[in-house]
């Protein structure tokens, strides 16, 4: 199981990274990124932490943690020059907060973040066809979310992205201990969303893709 979507007390997590780390580990996942929520008041204190923290505790446990950040509420104008910033403070991979139904997200967001090359698109809401055909030309992987209330909408993103040919992943968006999730439930998320086998295969696929480009973890 691969989880790119997680946060920690450096957000608005409840668990400090170890603990994460090893609650994760214990339910089978192997790989985990650490996608905090930063703007520009804290992405220069939030990033370089979870990349500390990451080189630690990857050298000691089979757990593999991958820093990366989760850009939210960013005014739809700025998401570019946060990016920049954020991945020159050292995060490997990008999630933009998109338009979910349950937040007061700006307009425009969505399309902000995959113009301005995020790796994954969270929880994109009521995703239009033109955005999702955007995501699919540059590569933006579309959120399925395990997540209470930003699930939503996943029905809608999954057909969209079937359309268009967008890439898929399934998160948990994970605050708490028990928002964490193995295998055999993500597989239950993706085929709720009205997917099959072999699109949570594809789905699995596309996150592996993803880690080992990041260079955090290769196996």
């Amino acid at each position: 199981m691969i989880d790119l979507h997680t946060h920690t007390l450096l957000s608005d997590g409840e668990l400090i990274v170890s603990e994460l780390a090893r609650r994760a580990e214990e339910i089978g996942v192997r790989c985990l990124g650490l996608a905090d929520h930063v703007d520009a008041s804290n992405l220069d204190l939030v990033i370089p932490r979870l990349v500390e923290a990451a080189e630690q505790i990857n050298f000691y446990n089979r757990i593999k943690l991958i820093p990366g950040a989760e850009l939210t509420h960013v005014p739809p104008g700025m998401f570019e020059a946060i990016a920049l910033k954020a991945r020159s403070l050292g995060a490997v991979f990008l999630i933009g907060h998109g338009e979910t139904l349950v937040e007061p997200v700006a307009p425009g967001t969505n399309r902000a973040a995959i113009e301005a090359g995020m790796d994954i698109l969270a929880h994109p809401g009521l995703l239009s066809p033109e955005d999702a055909a955007l995501a699919a030309e540059r590569g933006v992987l579309l959120e399925i979310s395990a997540r209470k209330g930003h699930c939503l909408t996943n029905g809608h993103v999954a057909r969209l992205a079937k359309q268009v040919g967008a890439g898929l992943v399934v998160n948990t968006d994970a605050h708490a201990p028990g928002d964490l999730i193995g295998l055999a439930f993500a597989r239950r998320v993706a085929l709720g969303a009205g997917l099959d086998e072999a699109d949570f295969q594809a789905m699995r696929e596309r996150a592996g893709d993803l880690v080992r480009r990041t260079g955090w973890a290769t196996d």
